[in-house]
């Protein structure tokens, strides 16, 4: 008889992310990411415990496990006030990019240090001009005898200051058709002609966000990734794992705001009875706890197709998931935010911090609009519209 619980392994590993998340805390992510600082202590730790590699092939330094177990501790991460934003990018989407399409001295070079967190890798897509429209990036690589040469810009990148590496998504021209394809690209940070400029954002998050400049940036031939001929099945190969990341992400972040809600609801004493025992508080919480449910069982869904290898199932299903877990995690701290009234204004409190970031999961990596375009194309058949 199938089940829609999750293995006993899985949720053993959930339980031990949380306990280790638990010892750091949303207070110490708070005063690290106001004050400047980096979460590299807890990221290292999460290394050195086997979580951040846990889908990185064993022969690799990794765990051997697939997208759901690292999406289940992208998870746990933000339900402990502790969401790191790189594990999306690093080993989820870069891990599993270079995993399929590398060759075996690519693996061998980059996939460890992913795996411990001692070289993060970011990833570079989206453009100024181009924002969800990916076929109008215009970022070029052309050949110059051995090398390639990359120019062009990038926009909201995050965490090119603590990555080593960037894989970025570039466009070679075919000499045949003159038609552009995309190709990828592991360019070193400190590469003469690379430049990154952070951006000024309201989210509370030492994750830093940049735009960069790739000016004539060098790079050897082996740093393109996979086959310059089939460059659209390789990047999308790494959007299926973004969107499952950035849904565990999303109701992680859901989940710790429903607690802390739910906590105050029971102690906040105004009348004669806690808060809670109010319809008009209890009932906004028990919808956006249904809500939450929902997200991450359609989160899971996508994770198994993911890795079972059905792309295009899991295409549909990560779209869907994502889209879920946004909206869930917006009416999740909303809801707490009001619930807490006055107090959820205030730091002491920890849940209007949370208002920004939660906005974002709705329009990051792929907004909900985007997502109702592919849903209504691909999935109901109904006319492209744009």
């Amino acid at each position: 008889m199938t089940t829609f619980s999750e293995t006993e392994e899985r949720q053993e590993l959930r339980r031990q992310v949380a306990k280790l998340a638990g010892t750091y805390g949303r207070d110490w992510f708070a005063r690290q990411a106001r004050a400047g600082e980096k979460s590299t202590e807890l990221w290292l730790e999460i290394g050195r415990n086997g979580y951040l590699g846990i889908n990185i092939p064993e022969e690799y330094g990794g765990g051997g496990g697939g997208i759901g177990d690292i999406a289940a501790v992208c998870e746990e991460l933000a339900a402990q006030g502790c969401p790191l934003l790189l594990m999306v990018v690093s080993p989820a989407i870069c891990g599993t990019v270079i995993t399929r399409f590398g060759t075996e001295e690519q693996k061998r070079r980059w996939l460890p240090g992913i795996a411990d967190g001692t070289s993060t890798m970011a990833f570079a897509i989206t453009e100024p001009d181009a924002g969800s429209n990916s076929h109008r990036i215009t970022t070029t690589a052309r050949r110059d005898g051995e090398d390639w040469v990359l120019s062009g810009r990038k926009v909201y990148i995050s965490g090119v200051d603590e990555a080593e590496n960037v894989l970025v998504v570039a466009r070679t021209e075919d000499a045949r058709t003159g038609n552009l394809k995309p190709c990828l690209f592991v360019v070193p940070t400190d590469a003469p002609g690379f430049e990154a400029q952070e951006i000024a954002m309201e989210i509370v998050s030492p994750e830093k966000q940049f735009t960069l400049f790739l000016d004539d940036v060098r790079l050897p031939a082996d740093a393109l990734v996979g086959d310059e001929d089939a460059g659209i099945i390789q990047l999308f190969a790494g959007l299926n794992p973004e969107r499952i990341m950035a849904a565990a992400f999303a109701t992680g972040l859901a989940r710790y705001a429903l607690d802390k809600a739910v906590g105050y609801a029971r102690e906040r004493t105004v009348w004669k009875t806690p808060i809670g025992a109010h319809q008009g508080v209890a009932h906004p919480l028990a919808e956006s706890h249904i809500e939450l449910e929902l997200a991450r069982l359609m989160t899971q869904k996508a994770a198994a197709l993911c890795d079972a290898g059905d792309d295009m199932g899991a295409g549909e299903a990560a779209n869907m998931a994502k889209y879920a877990a946004g909206e869930a995690c917006v009416k999740a701290v909303d809801t707490a935010v009001h619930v807490h009234g006055g107090n959820g204004a205030t730091q002491e409190y920890g849940v209007a911090g949370l208002l920004v970031a939660a906005r974002v999961t709705r329009i990051a990596p792929v907004s909900r609009e985007m997502i109702l375009n592919f849903v209504a194309q691909h999935t109901l058949g109904l006319p492209k519209s744009y």
